[in-house]
């Protein structure tokens, strides 16, 4: 892993792969560091022909952080995002794209297959509409259009999403966030009680940003509705959802596929919030399947 100056900001990166194989940008979700992309997900992919890229987003893991802003309240941003006023926050998805953009840019890549999970599926959405010339094509995993008709986070999942503690100790935030991984993660595929741990407790010594993961969800409120600007993408387009989603509803993917003309719909039983190994081939091939379609 390396560090590299984009859009204003230091963006922390890894890449697999061929410099000149066709390049893959990988876009993480709310909180979610470049380590959540799986690396037998990245080395799938990378055995299809293609070079990976990875990379933290702004204000999470080891990329620029916001701490000089403060933090939001996001209690009143939602109450605010109810009246239609233009919210007030630190950056918005579109900087984020940005940022994905300006790391391109960095490395000398003037056109990507773009990948987003989560909030990084929003990204990568706003990434192929704000950016279609760079756009080879669009996969939109487990994510969704902001559209306020789309059914809510199941409780429990909505619990685990805004009940973060505050605390610092190390063994209390390894305890919450294994049972946030297990609230949100794929019923058929749960992860083995070893690798979730051995994952969590790398990412907390690696980074630990809760005020970032607060400016991000502030982001993600600002955003709104997308439906219409997702109209503009022009890209070839995958849509990856999981049936058992407790955290975005499986009606989000399809409100996503439905949203962008000629959009292809891939859902997938017993799939939660998560990205399980036993799936990671069969993920890795649908990326490569219309990035075949796209050409590039």
């Amino acid at each position: 892993m390396t560090s590299i100056r984009a859009n204003g900001i230091t963006i922390e990166y890894e890449s697999f792969g061929a410099e000149d194989a066709p390049p893959v940008l990988l876009i993480m979700g709310l909180g979610g560091q470049l380590t959540l992309w799986p690396i037998e997900f990245c080395e799938a992919l990378v055995a299809h022909g293609f070079r990976v890229i990875r990379y933290d987003n702004r204000d999470i893991g080891l990329s620029t952080k916001f701490d000089h802003a403060g933090v939001p309240d996001i209690a009143a941003l939602m109450m605010a995002s109810f009246t239609g006023r233009k919210l007030d926050v630190t950056y918005t998805l579109d900087d984020m794209a940005a940022d994905a953009a300006g790391l391109l840019d960095a490395l000398g890549i003037d056109r990507a297959h773009i990948v987003g999970a989560s909030m990084g599926g929003m990204i990568a959405q706003n990434f192929a509409a704000n950016y279609r010339e760079r756009t080879l094509s669009l996969t939109s995993i487990m994510s969704t259009t902001g559209n306020p008709a789309v059914p809510p986070a199941k409780p429990e999942a909505m619990a685990v999403l805004t009940n973060r503690p505050a605390t610092a100790d190390p063994e209390a935030l390894m305890a919450f966030l294994a049972n946030a991984a297990r609230v949100i993660g794929s019923p058929a595929y749960p992860a083995s009680e070893e690798r979730l741990l051995a994952r969590i407790r790398a990412d907390l010594e690696r980074s630990h940003s809760p005020t970032g993961y607060v400016r991000q969800m502030a982001a993600i409120i600002a955003a709104g509705d997308r439906r219409a600007r997702l109209a503009a993408i022009t890209a070839p387009t995958l849509v990856i959802h999981g049936d058992a989603d407790p955290l975005v509803s499986v009606e989000g993917g399809r409100d996503t596929a439905a949203s962008i003309e000629g959009a292809e719909l891939k859902i997938i039983p017993g799939m939660g919030h998560d990205l399980p190994l036993e799936l990671v081939g069969t993920i890795a091939d649908a990326v490569a399947g219309i990035a075949s379609r796209a050409g590039g």
